[in-house]
């Protein structure tokens, strides 16, 4: 009886690659994987490059120019009209002599009373004469500042004048032909020229009298006396100067 050869069991796995393989595929697949990467991140950086369908492509904007910034400058500050309150009836100046009036007042002349003086009327009106031109005003603009120097007597005085004639066309000479026929009365002014020349006189007389070196004495200086009474308490002084410095010699 034959027997039956014995067969040899196959082995269905197949033989384990070795590792340098097992590395080579994996930096293959790696480098598949990047590459894919790389791919499909370009593909978005073009598709946000993409103009929107909705969207308005820019249009060309005009730059304003640029303004250089204006200075500080503080105006000038203009003094302040009075204004009335609401529901009362007042008359207020108009603002071009209410300025005028200010300029005037800052250069504070002198008032004038209206004294029966008039030399001192006289003195006043070229001291108001010298403000006046100083200002560089015109005639009608210096009868009207000059009218707000005047005060009392002098006030009541210009109101006549008022309405006698119109002071708003008046000339600068027609107020002074006014005001001196008012204060410059000349009987006063010659009255007062001849006491002056007496009194001069009496004085005159009077140093005739004393020492000569009194008399040097009280008429030396830039101011000699115009009155006896000065004149008699000059002498006094100079007088016990003089004696004195006779004794202090001795």
């Amino acid at each position: 009886m034959v027997r039956p050869r014995r067969t040899m069991p196959v082995n269905q796995n197949p033989p384990a690659p070795d590792l340098a393989t097992v590395v080579a595929n994996l930096q293959r697949q790696l480098l598949e994987q990047q590459q894919e990467t790389n791919r499909l991140r370009e593909q978005l950086a073009q598709i946000n490059q993409r103009p929107q369908a909705n969207e308005v492509p820019p249009q060309n904007v005009r730059v304003p120019p640029i303004v250089p910034p204006v200075p500080d400058v503080q105006p000038e500050v203009q003094p302040e009209v009075p204004i009335a309150p609401v529901g009362i009836q007042v008359n207020l100046p108009p603002v071009r002599e209410y300025l005028l009036y200010e300029r005037f007042r800052r250069m504070k002349a002198p008032e004038f009373e209206g004294p029966t003086d008039p030399i001192a009327a006289d003195n006043w009106l070229i001291d108001i004469q010298v403000i006046l031109d100083f200002m560089l005003l015109t005639e009608q603009e210096k009868v009207l500042c000059v009218s707000f120097a005047l005060k009392k007597d002098a006030r009541h005085w210009w109101r006549t004048v008022q309405m006698r004639r119109d002071v708003t066309t008046m000339s600068w000479q027609d107020f002074v032909s006014e005001f001196r026929t008012m204060y410059f009365n000349r009987e006063i002014l010659a009255a007062q020229q001849d006491e002056f020349t007496s009194e001069t006189e009496k004085v005159r007389l009077m140093m005739k009298m004393f020492r000569l070196d009194i008399t040097k004495q009280v008429s030396a200086g830039d101011s000699p006396p115009t009155r006896v009474s000065d004149c008699i308490s000059r002498a006094i002084r100079a007088e016990y100067w003089i004696n004195r410095d006779k004794e202090e010699r001795a």
